[in-house]
């Protein structure tokens, strides 16, 4: 992995987004702000967790002191700090002690998305956990506001979203999502 560039990472990341996460619509608010580019994608080279979490301090002031209309989300990418979904998964309980640090409870919510990411309950092999698959660790954060609106104007139903994606990635399956993310 060491031959990974940042723009290698930040190419994989949009191709997710552009199949997956627009292309299935796995999130139907993604489309609109990606058009417009106000998605921030930084690849963090952080060489240990201390570093990181000053990535993640400089993200969440830099989105809370831009205005949406030209950056509404950022995605924090990082390609080899977190390999075992467990320890990233783990990790989440400091970055929610982070965002409360930073006074952001109930303005900044961040969704986590790993490349062996899996639900509780779930088998590792469920296809439905590719709904929180990217194919680096990512904490995606999202300004409480966007997605207030967004939900408001999808009509307000957030579970409706959550069984009709697990219903595209069934009928979509494992090997379908395979090729979905194969890079061309």
């Amino acid at each position: 992995m060491s031959t990974l560039t940042a723009e290698d990472v930040e190419a994989d990341t949009r191709h997710w987004i552009e199949k997956a996460v627009i292309g299935l619509n796995l999130c139907p608010f993604a489309r609109a702000v990606y058009v417009k580019n106000q998605v921030r994608i930084v690849v963090s080279t952080a060489r240990h967790l201390d570093a990181f979490l000053d990535d993640l301090d400089r993200e969440l002031d830099f989105l809370v002191n831009t205005p949406a209309e030209e950056i509404d989300t950022t995605l924090l990418v990082h390609p080899t700090l977190f390999p075992d979904f467990e320890v990233f998964n783990d990790f989440l309980n400091v970055v929610d002690d982070v965002v409360a640090e930073h006074e952001l409870e109930g303005v900044i919510q961040v969704a986590p998305f790993h490349p062996l990411f899996q639900f509780d309950g779930t088998a590792p092999d469920d296809v439905t956990n590719a709904t929180n698959r990217a194919p680096y660790p990512t904490l995606h954060l999202l300004r409480e506001e966007s997605v207030e609106r967004a939900v408001d104007t999808a009509g307000g139903d957030a579970d409706a979203i959550v069984e009709r994606n697990l219903q595209t990635l069934r009928d979509l399956g494992a090997d379908g999502w395979r090729l979905l993310m194969t890079r061309r």
